[in-house]
């Protein structure tokens, strides 16, 4: 192996050694730990190539005008390290095994996310901006202080009793549920409740079993996640009076019906009383269960309060209900109140430790009810959701007086009649101006017997206060003209 030896006869005003090794001594710390650094990726970068040998200590410490136990030190520490070796007689050497590593790939940057519509009105999504974050920083506050320690440990399955027994009584007061705490367990919302309930992969993994029967309308996300479950939905249509159970009865194999009783989903309006009697009738005489998404019933406008089918068979009706539409989404907190039989089972489910439901979140809830401030933000809300309803219907009234507007006496969306043929351009024409609108065929229920109607269905809970008059403009703009 041939011998190079690494010296320099002068030395810059920059503190560099070599004209080709640039080992510069300016950088912040000890002279040592400078030294270190340069001469390390000096060996990192290939400019000291494997078998190099350096200078002594006398020579390089003259050289640098430091002293030589600096040199010293500085080679020690990259021999302890494996950057250089030592030998008697040999010198010191840059390590055979300290050859430069390839080139580190830099991946490349992510594209930018696409850029998200101007306007946005599609349904399922309360106001953000309109969030109780101060009432919610006080709750929070107050509800850690008062937590016991165990509340900071692994979490009850069945969800912390401060939030069972604040739920236990707001439902029974608002919404006309009969329960109790013990009946209770909190999930992370009504998509986690089917799915604890139905399973996530195949048949027999969840609490239910069979074929369900469900409203011809509603949201494909939680058909794709029954058919996942390997649940068969069996559709059942919907007219003036919400779906009809009838058809259930036809059915032999059929013990469970899905419905959104209080505010059907997206067409709107109540289950009709003869209907409600109606299913319970056939979820007796069956042996069968309800399953009740409650999931927007706090907010109407027009109408007397629509209380929970619950309240009529607390042991054949399931009720779910979540805040994603009275706070937010972004909480993940959710309620099932199960017949007596099935606690032991959705438990069993769920596991020994709370997974999904954070514990400091359900206390804050459960304060935050306690309080009087969940009752005091449903009461805002309202007001505020039936400005925007009356906004969108007088807007309509000006400058679209042919299109039929319906299911807008509670909830947080309405839906538009169109003209036959004319949904697939309209909603081609809204996506061109930017606007995010949601076609009433998107919620259709593939098996169902009877096409849908063309129409739209639109959230006016979604935009913030000052995007909502130029959401509605884009709107009236998209709509296709009287015939």
């Amino acid at each position: 192996m041939s011998e190079s030896w690494v010296n320099s006869p002068w030395v810059d005003s920059a503190q560099r050694i070599g004209a080709d090794l640039h080992l510069r001594l300016t950088e912040p710390g000890s002279r040592q730990s400078a030294l270190t650094r340069a001469l390390r990726e000096a060996v990192r970068e290939g400019r000291l190539a494997p078998g190099t040998r350096l200078p002594p200590y006398r020579s390089l410490a003259a050289d640098l005008g430091i002293a030589r136990n600096t040199v010293a030190c500085a080679y020690a520490e990259l021999v302890a390290e494996g950057w250089l070796t030592a030998r008697q007689g040999s010198g010191t050497r840059v390590a055979e095994r300290a050859a430069p590593p390839k080139p580190v790939r830099v991946p490349k940057r992510a594209p930018a996310p696409a850029r998200g519509p101007a306007h946005d009105l599609r349904p399922g999504q309360p106001d953000a901006s309109s969030f109780p974050r101060t009432a919610w920083l006080a709750a929070s506050r107050r509800a850690l202080n008062a937590a016991p320690h165990e509340a900071f440990g692994p979490g009850d399955p069945q969800g912390r009793i401060e939030l069972r027994t604040a739920l236990a009584e707001y439902l029974a007061r608002a919404r006309g549920v009969r329960t109790n705490p013990d009946r209770i367990v909190i999930c992370s919302g009504f998509a986690h409740a089917l799915q604890l309930l139905f399973g996530t992969d195949g048949p027999g993994r969840g609490v239910l079993r069979g074929p369900l029967a469900v409203e011809s309308y509603g949201l494909g996300f939680h058909r794709t996640l029954l058919q996942r479950a390997g649940v068969r939905t069996i559709p059942l249509e919907i007219d003036e009076k919400g779906a009809d159970v009838r058809e259930a009865f036809s059915h032999p194999r059929l013990r469970a019906a899905l419905l959104t009783p209080a505010h059907q989903f997206p067409t709107g309006g109540p289950l009709h009383p003869s209907r409600r009697t109606a299913a319970i009738d056939w979820a007796r005489e069956r042996g069968g269960l309800l399953l009740e998404d409650d999931y927007d019933g706090e907010f109407r406008y027009d109408r007397e309060p629509v209380g929970a089918v619950q309240g009529l068979d607390p042991e054949r009706v399931l009720y779910l209900g979540s805040v994603s539409k009275s706070l937010s989404p972004a909480l993940r907190l959710g309620w099932m109140i199960l017949p007596e039989h099935l606690i032991a089972a959705a438990l069993d489910i769920k596991g020994e430790r709370e997974a999904w439901a954070s514990a400091l979140d359900q206390l804050t809830l459960a304060e935050f009810i306690a309080s009087g401030q969940y009752d005091r933000h449903i009461r805002r809300m309202r007001q505020h959701y039936r400005r925007r309803r009356d906004q969108l219907r007088t807007t309509l009234a000006e400058h679209a007086p042919h299109i039929q507007i319906t299911g807008i006496a509670a909830g947080l969306h309405a839906v538009l009649r169109l003209p036959a043929g004319t949904e697939p351009t309209t909603l081609k024409a809204a996506s061109w101006q930017g606007l995010a609108l949601e076609g009433l065929n998107a919620f259709r229920h593939p098996e169902a017997s009877t096409p849908a109607p063309d129409g739209l269905v639109v959230g006016y809970a979604t935009p913030p206060d000052h995007a909502y008059g130029a959401a509605l403009e884009t709107l009236c703009r998209t709509l296709p003209p009287p015939r």
